[in-house]
């Protein structure tokens, strides 16, 4: 099993996150990472302002399980901000979360009502990636 001291040695601008925000959807996500479905992901501008490492394009980052241990690592190919309610359903079926722009809606909208606030004009920091490396 990998260790993020190793993958730091080998990449030093490595960074790593969590994905979702507990356990089960952390592992739902990986998931469909793994599965390919998955190839984007999201967050709200405010946590990135607050401290949380931006994604930049060619870095690559690590998805841990939410226990901490290395799951997977990704590179980013694509980074744009863009306000909730100006997501379009490419990028939203991209998050491979959901079948429709509205589901996804939804569900985003709960989730950032559980971290922090949600408002429609909120701008999110949209991220594609690929999958590089698979550590199961």
């Amino acid at each position: 099993m990998v260790t993020m001291d190793e993958l730091k040695a080998r990449h030093p601008d490595l960074e790593s996150f969590r994905f979702g925000d507990g356990p089960e959807l952390c592992d739902e996500l990986i998931a469909l990472v793994r599965s390919g479905k998955k190839t984007a992901t999201c967050g709200a501008l405010r946590d990135f302002e607050a401290g949380e490492p931006m994604p930049k394009v060619g870095r690559r980052d690590v998805a841990l399980n939410w226990d901490g241990r290395p799951a997977l690592m990704i590179e980013t190919v694509e980074v744009t901000q863009r306000r909730f309610c100006d997501v379009d359903a490419d990028f939203a079926l991209a998050e491979g979360e959901n079948e429709t722009l509205v589901g996804w809606q939804a569900d985003h909208r709960r989730y950032f009502e559980r971290n922090g606030g949600w408002d429609p004009e909120m701008v999110l920091v949209c991220e594609r990636f690929r999958l590089v490396e698979d550590f199961a």
